[in-house]
């Protein structure tokens, strides 16, 4: 979320990476808490993630090709043992007395992102 203007309208530095976390990219602020697929990482365990395709730092956008020199971002473990809500998965063929009805929860890791280097 971008930041209001503060005393003589000057703003804060507003500053996002997207950033590939276990396979899938994340926009991504310091200070976001976010929910990612399970990593082997307990509660409290500080990571560093170099896979950063963008970073934004007040309108100077940097692309990698394919990632970013020297970014980094720095996340910290909050939880491990989140699940997702469950999926359910239906299965029917029509005039044939076929239905088939299965459920899935993903694990899920929460981190918080802590700085964009």
């Amino acid at each position: 979320m971008r930041p209001l203007a503060i005393g003589t309208f000057k703003f804060l530095q507003f500053m996002y990476a997207i950033v590939d976390i276990a396979g899938q990219q994340f926009k991504v602020e310091a200070g976001m808490e976010i929910f990612v697929n399970r990593l082997p990482e307990e509660k409290g365990a500080s990571l560093e993630f170099s896979k950063v395709l963008l970073v934004d730092a007040d309108g100077k956008v940097k692309v990698g090709a394919p990632y970013v020199e020297g970014a980094v971002v720095k996340a910290t473990v909050l939880d491990d043992t989140c699940r997702a809500k469950k999926v359910l998965v239906f299965k029917k063929k029509r005039r044939k007395g076929y239905q088939k009805l299965t459920g899935h929860r993903q694990n899920l890791t929460k981190i918080q992102i802590n700085e964009i280097a």
